[in-house]
């Protein structure tokens, strides 16, 4: 059995030992030996009690301190037990005292404690020490009748308790490893739905009905701006504790919408959770970023079937048209004013091109693979890459790193294509001869950010609404694709790509990522 409960056992008995050797002292020296018992060997009985109680006290003494193992202190226990009831009983009177019963405790004792052979061992030391002292009382007829029969009923009794508490002692050994086996799953079963509550992405709270908070998890408190769990759901939002108390009178509606901060978008849903002693409520908050990017996957699988299909089909007559412009462009009897419109012909049929080539970019585009990624070693890497691929733009960027070690959880391809995007507009519309580009680490309270920041004229306010829309472009030559491809893959990852103006007045591409520190786990 396990040594905690052994040793309770141990101690338990123990009790028992010290109240039994206290009990028959007292009857001696209170006088009442002489009556309960008769014969009465007084001397014998006070040697033997007062032994009895002294080997008590030391046995004590070695199970309070653990000076012997616990197999030692058990057999002396029941061995001195054996030995010191058959002098009492002797001293008593022989087996008619009635001390002989006492014996059995001690032998049933023996099987719960220790178990195996020592048990029958000590049934077979009890059984001599009976049938000894009825001996020894016979030959020097200490006593008036001498009764074999009954010291024999009393081994047999002995051996069959023995065994019986053999048996009890293997089943509830048996029972206490079951008992610990169950006891050891429900620890892991309640670490690992611990586990599970406290990193889903999805905020859950446990609460009852006058509003108290029972459970909170990281992702609820992260959703609310907060670090410690508040006793009450007024404390973490009091627009969610009016919904919740509306949702009460009225559970038909369980679902709503509310703004627990300034940028994030809740979806908050209410169910019960009924227990036999008594009623719960939990509240699911789900940041709309989740719901976006499941939509957003959904609608890239859809649109990249569709460009894809009307890219094909462009592609060929647009083929035909930029091949006859060539050809047109090389006949000798061309004016100067056919001439360019055969290049105007050529320069649109390269833009409507790479449209075209964008547009099915956008079509392969598919699930992200979002990685844990040292964001300042990645830095270091992309700009290396990106200046053998760009020779012309050498030095042109000015990485500022922050000394705290930042981990962003996104797909490291589709991290690049954002990048590729953000650093390529920056070469053609940030003015680059001004100064250097600065890309640079920041962090705030949802997580790492990236930041692009140039030196051109910035948006104009009424562009802003459409930047990064589809198609929408200042530039002549631009397909008006880059920055919306890049803010669909920052939503994909759910990752959020902004633009503002630095108080320096130059713009800056803000690319925030989640923080890969705060492992989450996807429903």
């Amino acid at each position: 059995m396990p040594a905690k409960q052994a040793w309770q056992l141990l101690n338990v008995y123990y009790i028992y030992r010290f109240i039994l050797a206290c009990s028959f002292s007292l009857l001696f020296y209170l006088k009442f030996g002489s009556l309960l018992f008769s014969p009465f060997d007084r001397l014998l009985y006070a040697y033997s009690s007062v032994t009895y109680l002294l080997l008590t006290l030391i046995l004590g003494i070695c199970i309070f301190w653990r000076v012997l193992g616990y197999s030692l202190l058990a057999q002396l226990l029941i061995f001195t037990d054996i030995i010191m009831l058959t002098l009492l009983m002797h001293a008593s009177g022989g087996i008619g005292s009635g001390i002989d019963i006492l014996l059995a405790v001690s032998i049933a004792a023996g099987g719960l404690l220790i178990g195996g052979r020592c048990a029958l061992v000590f049934a077979a030391l009890a059984s001599l020490a009976i049938l000894t002292a009825e001996l020894y009382a016979a030959q020097n007829q200490l006593l008036a009748k001498t009764n074999y029969t009954y010291a024999g009923m009393l081994g047999a009794t002995y051996f069959a308790i023995a065994l019986l508490s053999l048996v009890l002692a293997r089943r509830s050994e048996q029972m206490l490893q079951l008992a610990d086996q169950q006891e050891h799953t429900i620890i892991q079963l309640e670490e690992l739905n611990q586990y599970i509550i406290q990193h889903l992405q999805s905020g859950i709270i446990i609460a009852d009905e006058q509003q108290v908070i029972h459970v909170a998890n990281q992702a609820a408190l992260r959703l609310a701006n907060l670090s410690l769990t508040p006793h009450k759901l007024r404390g973490l939002s009091g627009h969610l504790s009016q919904q919740f108390q509306n949702w009460l009178n009225a559970p038909e509606h369980s679902v709503t919408m509310l703004q627990l901060s300034v940028e994030t978008e809740i979806q908050c849903r209410f169910m019960t959770l009924p227990t036999h002693q008594q009623v719960y409520y939990m509240i699911i908050l789900e940041d709309i970023s989740l719901y976006n990017q499941r939509l957003q996957q959904s609608k890239l699988a859809s649109l990249g079937r569709l460009t894809a299909s009307i890219a094909h089909e462009i592609r060929n007559p647009l083929g035909a048209i930029s091949h006859a412009g060539q050809l047109l462009s090389e006949c000798t009897q061309l004016t100067s004013q056919d001439l360019r419109l055969t290049k105007i012909i050529t320069s649109n049929s390269s833009r409507v091109n790479q449209i075209i080539e964008d547009i099915l970019n956008l079509s392969k585009r598919t699930d992200s693979v979002r990685e844990k990624i040292d964001l300042a070693h990645w830095l270091n890497d992309y700009l290396d890459n990106f200046y053998i691929e760009h020779t012309d733009a050498k030095d042109t960027f000015k990485l500022s790193l922050n000394d705290t070690p930042m981990w962003g959880f996104i797909d490291p391809g589709h991290l690049k294509q954002i990048m590729d995007n953000l650093c390529q507009n920056a070469l053609r519309y940030g003015e680059p001869e001004r100064g250097e580009i600065q890309i640079q680490m920041q962090h705030d309270r949802h997580g790492p950010c990236l930041e692009v920041i140039d030196n051109g004229a910035g948006i104009a306010p009424e562009h802003l609404k459409q930047l990064f829309e589809p198609f929408f472009t200042t530039s002549p030559s631009g397909t008006g694709l880059g920055l919306y491809i890049s803010k669909e893959l920052a939503e994909l990852n759910q990752a959020k790509l902004s633009y503002y103006l630095t108080d320096q007045n130059r713009s800056c591409f803000r690319l925030c990522l989640q923080d890969a520190n705060l492992t989450t786990i996807e429903i």
